[in-house]
């Protein structure tokens, strides 16, 4: 009773993490226009609001890839949480574009590794059995974030200034570090063993080195880049190209996250029963029908509502089917390692994406984007190429287990497929911060 008691604690802390890391950023892309409007910055260059964030968030994966696993989970949650709570203050001081973008960069330098962690914490201490469903909880965050989180801050904006939503994320932020520091055990199980110098580099070059590693990055990248070309720009999208009305669009991210929450479970299970690339191909269907009617040659009539909660659900049940398989890549000692390389993509790639979008874009006299039709069509044909990607891990991971079983009834010599480890079973799914 008492370590089912501890299990729940530990993960309400953790989902209380995810959802302020994940609130943090996604509150910031529907509040585009509004600070377009408030500190005089281009329609056109909102992109690069998000994009900053993500890049530094990127850089700092990379270097946690090196150093992470090293630090009480404990404490190093702490420290990231700290500094991205001293992030999410500073962007409600900002003043124009520059310290915008210089407090999304600090933000993100934090949050990026905070996720890395929260996830090495679970995985830590709860036997695999239970792992799948204690990341399901903590991957509802997501979904908890767009539901209540989104709407919930840009009302503070609607009433109080862009600066509200900032402050409110901060206050959240400092007390959940607070609790986690409190109320989180020590966890120092993977530190056991001293570690001879050149370790990590030589075991991140181990890591890299492997070709399934590479492909699910890959993957990462491709799909990443999809929905992030799209993400930056879809609040100022509906609002001045299609007519959407700035008080409702509370309701797009009400509605697109509670379905999202359906949907993720529902995916998840019929991952189980098909297969993961399977279940892909109806968020790949789903996306590019939505990115050609919705963005590439917007069809008269379609109504926005349809077009949002068509693209959160086509980009969950894409990410749920590569989370389930990329989280069968690495060995149980590289997870935060692991889990740190493929932030760093993750966020590379959103940043590159926003980056891009932000040059392919351009603000006409009334407000409105030009240039979206060509943002869908590289979204599409990024949307292909992941499902292709996708079947390939699929294989890949089919392949590995297989002969990992076939070596196991002839009485092998005990090969270990790095893939199928008992200590890394497949999580419910990563959330995209989109």
């Amino acid at each position: 009773m008492q370590n089912a008691r501890s299990e729940r604690t530990l993960l309400f802390l953790i989902a209380a993490v995810q959802f302020v890391n994940l609130l943090d950023f996604m509150v910031v892309m529907p509040l585009g226009p509004d600070f377009a409007v408030a500190l005089g910055i281009p329609m056109s260059n909102i992109g690069l609001i998000g994009g900053s964030y993500t890049a530094a968030a990127a850089v700092s994966g990379v270097a946690g890839a090196f150093f992470l696993d090293r630090f009480d989970r404990r404490s190093a949650l702490a420290v990231a949480m700290l500094g991205l709570v001293l992030g999410t203050a500073a962007g409600g001081l900002a003043t124009g574009l520059p310290s915008l973008l210089a407090a999304r960069v600090l933000a993100g330098a934090f949050g990026g590794p905070a996720t890395s962690i929260a996830f090495s914490i679970v995985a830590d201490a709860i036997p695999p059995e239970r792992r799948g469903k204690a990341m399901g909880v903590v991957m509802g965050a997501y979904s908890l974030a767009a539901v209540l989180g989104v709407p919930a801050g840009l009302e503070l904006a609607r009433r109080g200034g862009f600066q509200a939503p900032f402050f409110a994320v901060a206050a959240l932020g400092l007390t959940v570090a607070g609790l986690a520091l409190l109320l989180l055990p020590s966890m120092r199980g993977h530190l056991a063993g001293a570690r001879v110098p050149g370790t990590a580099l030589r075991e991140l070059r181990a890591l890299v080195g492997r070709s399934l590693v590479l492909l699910s990055y890959a993957t990462t990248a491709v799909m990443t880049m999809a929905s992030f070309l799209v993400i930056p720009n879809i609040s100022a999208y509906v609002q001045h190209n299609l007519g959407y009305p700035r008080e409702r669009l509370g309701l797009l991210y009400l509605v697109g996250g509670a379905l999202t929450f359906v949907v993720m479970r529902t995916a998840g299970a019929l991952i189980d029963r098909i297969g993961a690339f399977r279940t892909s191909l109806v968020g790949a269907a789903t996306l590019v029908a939505v990115l050609y009617a919705g963005f590439h040659s917007y069809v008269p009539g379609l109504p926005v509502l349809v077009i949002f909660v068509a693209f959160m659900t086509g980009t969950a049940i894409r990410n749920i089917s590569h989370s389930t398989l990329a989280s069968k890549v690495p060995l149980p000692s590289e997870r935060a390692r692991f889990g740190s390389i493929q932030s760093a993509v993750d966020h590379l790639s959103s940043a590159l994406a926003a980056f891009l979008a932000a040059r392919l874009l351009h603000e006409l006299p009334d407000q409105r984007l030009d240039g979206m039709g060509a943002v869908a069509a590289l979204a599409i044909a990024f949307t292909l190429a992941s499902s292709c990607l996708i079947f390939l891990i699929e294989r890949h991971v089919a392949l590995g287990a297989s002969s990992s079983a076939g070596a196991a009834r002839a009485g092998g010599p005990g090969l270990v497929d790095e893939r199928e480890s008992p200590e890394s079973a497949p999580p419910a799914g990563r959330p995209s911060p989109g």
